[in-house]
């Protein structure tokens, strides 16, 4: 069986929605992106990574809180699952242990 990855934008999406928990939605994800991340990211990306992730069985939805400042439209909550958390430890992991085989740069090696 082949293992499931994800990519960059993905994985920053889904570290936001465990990082959020409760407070996960689209608007919240987008922000912390740029607040953290430093990145100008188009909300259409994060709606459409959402439903990928989702897809994927690494987050679920749920609709919830109706404002009057929204016209009275609910919005849909992210989740972290464990098999999107599994998916998170295991990039992690390939990551740190290729971070930790780089050489350390001294002056005579650049």
């Amino acid at each position: 069986m082949k293992k499931e990855t994800i990519g960059e934008l993905e994985e920053l999406v889904l570290l936001t929605v465990g990082v959020l928990m409760k407070d996960a939605y689209a608007v919240t994800i987008l922000d912390e992106l740029t607040e953290q991340a430093g990145r100008k990211i188009d909300i259409t990306a994060i709606h459409s990574v959402l439903r990928r992730l989702e897809k994927k069985g690494f987050v679920v939805s749920e609709m919830r809180g109706a404002t009057a400042e929204r016209g009275g439209r609910r919005k849909r909550y992210f989740t972290l699952t464990p098999a999107g958390r599994a998916v998170l430890d295991d990039s992690m992991a390939v990551r740190t242990a290729l971070y930790h085989r780089l050489p350390k740069l001294t002056f005579s090696t650049i």
